[in-house]
C-alpha cells in the first residue's frame, strides 16, 4: 500500500492519464492489482474519467484550427503591411506622376486600335484641347446646319458630325444634292465591309471633283469610317467652299493634332497644328470678301454713312407701323422687326402665330431671324449668307449684310 500511494503522489505532480499509471503499477506490481480500483476510486477516478481526460478528435481539431487561425492571422498582418506599404508606394508614384503631368503638354487618350499600327503606319488623334476649342465648335455648329439645310427634303437630322456621317450614308446624300447626280451604291448598309464599299465609291466621285480644282485630299475611308472628326471636317468644309454653300465658315480654325507612328516596333508621338478654315478672303466661291469686309477693315468712318443710308430705307417702311429703328446691330437682333419689314416690303400680313412678337429666349431669337429669311427667299432673294445666331448675337457685319441685301432689292419700293 505504501507503494502505491508512492506512486499516487508521483502522479500528483505529473500530467498523465490515471489509468496509463495504473497500468504501469499492474505491471511491476501484479500482487496489488485487486486494490488499485478502489484506491484510484477513493481519489475519484472512475473509467468515464479515463473518457473524459483523453483528448477527443474534435479537442485536436480545435486546437489545430486555432494554431491554423494563430498562424493565418499572423500571415494576414504580414500581407496586410505589405500591401498598406504596396499602397503607400503607389500613392507616393501616383502624386508623383501628376506633378510631372502637370508640367508636359496634354496628350490625347490613346485607344486600344489607335496603338495597332502596322510598321511605318500612323494614325492621327484630335488632342482633346482643341475638341473644346469655342471656334471649332462653331464651324461644326455651321457644317451641321449647313447639311441640314441641304438635306432637309430628304428628312435627314444630321446632330452629330462623328457619329451621323462616318457609315457613308449622308455623304452620299449630300454629294448627290450637291452634284445633282446619281451614285451606284447601296441605299443602307448595315455590315462594316458595305459601309466602307459605299464610303469607297463616294469618296471617289468627291475627289474626282475636288482634286481638279487642287484641293489637297485629307480625308479617306478609314479616317471617315473610324471617326476621325478632323478628316470629316476638312471634307465637309471642301465640300462647301466649292459648291458654294450658302454659309459663312468661322475663319482661323485650326486644331492640334496628336500623330502616333510605328517605327521599328516602337510607336512614336507628335503634336501637329491643322488648319480647317483660312481668311474669308483666301476662301473661295461664296467666301470671297464683299463690300461690308473692305468697308470695315479699310474705311471705317464711313460705316456711318452706311448706316444712316439703311436706317432711312428700314424707317421709310416700318414707320407705316409706328415702329421706328435708331440701332441697327440691336433692333433687329431678336428678328421681329426682320419679319415685319419683309411683310411691308412684299405687301401681305404675316399671322403673329408664325414667329413670336416678343421673343424671350435665344431659340425665340434665332426662329425669328430664321424665318425673316425664309420669307426673302420665297420673294425671290438668294438666302443671306450671314447666319441667324450671328444677327442675334449682335454681330454688326452680318446684320448690315442682310439690310443691304434688302436695300438692294427693294430701294424702289414704295
Amino acid at each position: 500500500m505504501n507503494l502505491l500511494a508512492y506512486y499516487l503522489e508521483c502522479y500528483m505532480g505529473c500530467v498523465i492519464c490515471p489509468w496509463d499509471m495504473l497500468r504501469f503499477i499492474r505491471l511491476r506490481h501484479p500482487t496489488i492489482d485487486g486494490r488499485c480500483g478502489l484506491i484510484l476510486s477513493a481519489f475519484g477516478w472512475s473509467r468515464h474519467n479515463r473518457m473524459s481526460t483523453a483528448p477527443t478528435k474534435s479537442a485536436m481539431q480545435s486546437a489545430k484550427m486555432k494554431k491554423d487561425e494563430s498562424f493565418l492571422g499572423k500571415l494576414g498582418g504580414t500581407l496586410a503591411r505589405k500591401k498598406k506599404s504596396k499602397e503607400v508606394s503607389d500613392l507616393q508614384e501616383e502624386g508623383k506622376n501628376a506633378i510631372i503631368s502637370s508640367m508636359q503638354p496634354s496628350c490625347a487618350e490613346l485607344l486600344p486600335e489607335d496603338t495597332l499600327l502596322e510598321e511605318n503606319a500612323e494614325r492621327s488623334i484630335l488632342d482633346p484641347s482643341s475638341r473644346d476649342n469655342h471656334k471649332f465648335k462653331d464651324l461644326q455648329k455651321v457644317l451641321i446646319d449647313w447639311i441640314n439645310n441641304e438635306l432637309v427634303e430628304e428628312r435627314i437630322i444630321v446632330k452629330d458630325l462623328e457619329e451621323d456621317l462616318y457609315d457613308g450614308q449622308v455623304l452620299q446624300k449630300l454629294f448627290e444634292k450637291l452634284s445633282q447626280r446619281k451614285l451606284n451604291v447601296a441605299e443602307v448598309t448595315q455590315s462594316e465591309i458595305g459601309q466602307k464599299q459605299k464610303l469607297q465609291t463616294v469618296l471617289e466621285a468627291v475627289n474626282d471633283v475636288l482634286r481638279p480644282e487642287g484641293w489637297s485630299v485629307e480625308w479617306g475611308v478609314d479616317s471617315i469610317h473610324s471617326k476621325n472628326l478632323v478628316a470629316i471636317v476638312y471634307l465637309l468644309v471642301a465640300l462647301a467652299m466649292h459648291f458654294q454653300g450658302p454659309v459663312r465658315l468661322p475663319e482661323h480654325v485650326s486644331v492640334q493634332v496628336v500623330v502616333v507612328k510605328k517605327k521599328e516596333g516602337i510607336l512614336h508621338t507628335s503634336h501637329v497644328t491643322k488648319e480647317l478654315t483660312t481668311t474669308t478672303e483666301m476662301m473661295m466661291g461664296r467666301f470671297e470678301r464683299d463690300a461690308f469686309d473692305t468697308l470695315l477693315d479699310h474705311a471705317p468712318d464711313k460705316l456711318n454713312v452706311v448706316k444712316t443710308s439703311l436706317i432711312t430705307f428700314v424707317n421709310k417702311h416700318l414707320n407705316k407701323l409706328n415702329l421706328e429703328v435708331t440701332e441697327l446691330d440691336s433692333q433687329f437682333a431678336d428678328g421681329v422687326y426682320l419679319v415685319l419689314l419683309m411683310g411691308l416690303l412684299e405687301d401681305y400680313f404675316v399671322p403673329l402665330y408664325n414667329f413670336y412678337l416678343t421673343p424671350e429666349s435665344f431659340e425665340q431669337k434665332v426662329h425669328n431671324v430664321a424665318f425673316s429669311f425664309e420669307l426673302m427667299q420665297d420673294g425671290g432673294l438668294k438666302k443671306p449668307k450671314a447666319r441667324p445666331e450671328d444677327v442675334v448675337n449682335l454681330n454688326l457685319k452680318s446684320t448690315l449684310r442682310v439690310l443691304y441685301n434688302l436695300f438692294t432689292n427693294y430701294k424702289n419700293s414704295e
